[in-house]
């Protein structure tokens, strides 16, 4: 099986950073852009970036996007003190534009996406965040991606050496894996799982913890 090319989002947060450095390390992967508003920090053979200031500014003819397998989303925000309108065009406009200008240069792109746990799929629940991750969801998957898969993950590991990982999530890093084995998974576990769903596809499209972890194997 030939190795991948993929674009990055994400890469200066801890899901993105993770799942980068997973990545860099896989011999399944080949090259990686990382597109993001600042440098990641990181510097590799396999990695380039390109910089914007703003996802809803690039072009769908952007031909810096062109030539890749796969586009892992890692990018998003807390939802936490921001309103319905403010979430939904960083969390559903940004990222549909992102996703209609990688597919227009990659008619046979994956896109994987990662939304959360008990995101709401009806987009008619009461937490706001969920309604709109659920409505970010159902609309990738209405697009022509070659697969488009909406990663839930739970709790998250960082990768060891990781940098970005807010201190208020440290003292947890430890526990959850320990106590709540079902809820958890490692950065490691999510990129090996977008890199195999790649390569291999897999027969539903939202990805809970348990087809994470199976995807991951």
């Amino acid at each position: 099986m030939n190795p991948i090319k993929i674009i990055l989002t994400g890469a200066t947060g801890m899901v993105g950073e993770g799942v980068l450095m997973e990545c860099l390390e896989n011999p399944n992967v080949s090259e990686i852009l990382s597109i993001s508003r600042k440098p990641c920090g990181k510097s590799h053979p396999k990695l380039k970036e390109y910089l914007v200031p703003d996802f809803l500014s690039i072009d769908i003819h952007d031909e810096k996007l062109k030539g890749y397998d796969a586009c892992f989303f890692c990018a998003g925000i807390s939802s936490i003190g921001m309103n319905e309108e403010d979430y939904t065009k960083i969390t559903y406009d940004t990222t549909l534009h992102f996703a209609k200008a990688v597919l227009n240069q990659n008619p046979d792109m994956v896109f994987n996406y990662v939304s959360g746990a008990s995101t709401d799929s009806t987009e008619s629940g009461k937490m706001m965040w969920a309604r709109v991750k659920g409505k970010t969801e159902n609309d990738l998957k209405k697009m022509n991606f070659k697969g488009a898969y909406n990663f839930r993950p739970g709790f998250m590991k960082p990768v060891e050496g990781q940098l970005n990982v807010k201190w208020f999530f440290k003292p947890f890093i430890w526990i959850f894996p320990v106590f709540f084995q079902s809820k958890s998974l490692t950065l490691h576990e999510v990129g090996r799982a977008m890199i195999n769903v790649t390569q291999k596809r897999y027969p539903t499209s939202t990805l809970e913890i348990r087809d994470i972890k199976n995807l991951a194997i």
